[in-house]
């Protein structure tokens, strides 16, 4: 998406360290959903589509401490509200922070707050 170097970069896609990439918000959603119980994809918490094709999947049977636990992270989590717009286009913005080998390998982090605004 963008290199600070050289356009050229982009135009490739040739990868560095410090460019920013998409990447699939799809593994990210999971695990948000496994740790917090939140849906990200949906658009509003009170937001209901009632179409009468689509059959309604029935909610996992949990326990009671498992939603006590829910509930508790829940209550502390706060997500910026970019961020909640690039989960729901399903992309999400990150930065490469080592230099990729040879197999195209790298690590790097997701973008938010200033830097995020700033991209």
């Amino acid at each position: 998406v963008y290199n600070a170097t050289s356009n050229e970069l982009v135009r490739t896609k040739t990868l560095t360290k410090n460019s920013i990439v998409q990447i699939d918000a799809q593994p990210f959603k999971q695990w948000y959903m496994k740790k917090y119980g939140v849906d990200l994809s949906k658009k509003g918490k009170g937001e209901k589509k009632g179409k009468e094709g689509e059959e309604k999947e029935e909610p996992e049977k949990k326990s009671r401490h498992v939603i006590a636990k829910l509930k508790a992270r829940a209550a502390k989590q706060k997500l910026e509200p970019l961020i909640e717009d690039q989960f729901q286009s399903g992309r999400l913005l990150a930065a490469i922070a080592s230099r990729p080998g040879q197999s195209g390998c790298c690590d790097g982090y997701i973008l938010e707050a200033e830097e995020l605004v700033f991209y």
